[in-house]
């Protein structure tokens, strides 16, 4: 069996994530939804896949995500839970960021039912076990099975109907009858525009925009809940820390780089070598052999982040180039391509708070506290239970009006 090999310094991490020779290796198990996606290929095929999608990021993107896609989905999202007074966080955070992935990535959702919205969460929650098959605690055979089918219903039901709209409205613009302009800002018309069709067969595509589905509900939602419960209950503490968050956005924003820095989607990143090497951190690595980062454990290290490493703490410092939340989104070629529209830009010096990106977590969590929204006093959170990973299960809020931010 092949050696594996362990790091944990923050900035051996960083330089072996940066690696050339080190390929992805965490999302093998899950290759039924990963396989040949952006997030597996290495090398040049990498490079030119990234280059392709980055280019959903045009002019101003960030801007007008946050001004014009979030606040109409939020609010569609929010609706029925408000009304209510009460709602499941899990399930809320995996509605709304499901519906703001499913806006970037390109799936449209013509119906805007709560039913449809449900159908197309299942699919990608079904696409999420697939791509962390390594730390599930259910049969893998029986998880894959479970994938298999949601692609066959995920590819005629949403991606079919998706791709033949984007098709149309670009043989619009190829005849003259429409500008650039009127096309829409998400991954799947980038790919359908400037492809290779021979790189994006259907079944590449399905799991293309599968995986960013997945990625970007499984992950941000996550995130979300973590980052609700870290900031409810620092601040339940001491009262007049509510005060700080209403007023400083960017404070806020601080205390969810501090949750994610905490919380990292994933503990690990796993890569396989490409050939022989010496690596920093590893010593000598052979050809095959596995390399782990521990990112997580990277993240407390009471060197860089304090001795309260472990503790949630957003007025800790924290001197570059290390970021505030550390290696959570990932370094180097697999930076998480979704950074900047989860958790915003990192402020440098002083920044204009009514320009400034915050990223979509610190955004809906803003919504939420707006709303009074804190734990439901009568139904304490649980973890889940059928992932390794430290996901919550079940989490019940109430809105409390009385808590509300004016």
């Amino acid at each position: 069996m092949d050696r594996q090999h362990i790091v944990s310094d923050m900035h051996d991490i960083s330089a072996g994530l940066r690696h050339p020779d080190l390929k992805q290796a965490l999302y093998d198990e899950g290759a039924v939804i990963m396989a040949d996606t952006l997030l597996t290929l290495h090398g040049d095929a990498h490079r030119a896949r990234r280059r392709l999608e980055f280019r959903v990021f045009r002019k101003d993107y960030f801007h007008w995500y946050e001004r014009t896609v979030f606040p109409v989905t939020v609010e569609a999202s929010l609706r029925d839970d408000l009304a209510a007074g009460r709602s499941e966080l899990v399930d809320l955070g995996y509605r709304v960021t499901m519906n703001l992935t499913a806006d970037f990535a390109g799936i449209d959702r013509p119906a805007q039912t709560a039913e449809e919205t449900d159908h197309l969460l299942g699919l990608v929650t079904t696409f999420s076990d697939g791509a962390t098959m390594v730390h599930t605690t259910r049969p893998k055979d029986e998880v894959r099975a479970e994938v298999r089918a949601a692609i066959a219903d995920f590819e005629p039901e949403f991606l079919a109907p998706s791709v033949a709209r984007r098709r149309a409205l670009l043989a619009k613009v190829e005849a003259g009858a429409a500008a650039d302009e009127d096309l829409p800002r998400d991954v799947l018309t980038v790919i359908l525009r400037d492809g290779d069709p021979e790189e994006f067969t259907p079944e590449v595509l399905t799991r293309e925009i599968g995986f960013y589905l997945q990625a970007g509900a499984h992950s941000t939602a996550n995130s979300t809940i973590h980052a609700f419960h870290d900031i409810v209950t620092w601040a339940e503490t001491q009262p007049d820390r509510w005060d700080r968050l209403r007023a400083d956005p960017i404070f806020f924003q601080r205390c969810v780089h501090e949750s994610l820095r905490l919380h990292p989607a994933s503990p690990v990143a796993w890569r396989s070598a490409m050939c022989p090497m010496h690596l920093q951190g590893a010593g000598d690595v052979r050809q095959g052999e596995m390399v782990e980062f521990r990112l997580a454990e990277a993240n407390r290290d009471p060197e860089i982040f304090g001795a309260d490493a472990d503790v949630f703490n957003p007025l800790r410092t924290v001197k570059p180039p290390v970021l505030p939340f550390g290696h959570t989104f990932g370094t180097g070629v697999h930076t998480c391509l979704g950074r900047d529209l989860d958790g915003g830009a990192v402020p440098r010096g002083a920044v204009d708070p009514d320009t400034h990106p915050y990223g979509t977590i610190t955004l809906l969590l803003r919504k939420l506290f707006s709303h009074g929204a804190r734990p439901d006093p009568e139904a304490p959170p649980r973890m889940a239970t059928d992932t390794e990973r430290a996901s919550w299960g079940h989490y019940p809020i109430v809105f409390d009006v009385e808590k509300a931010w004016s």
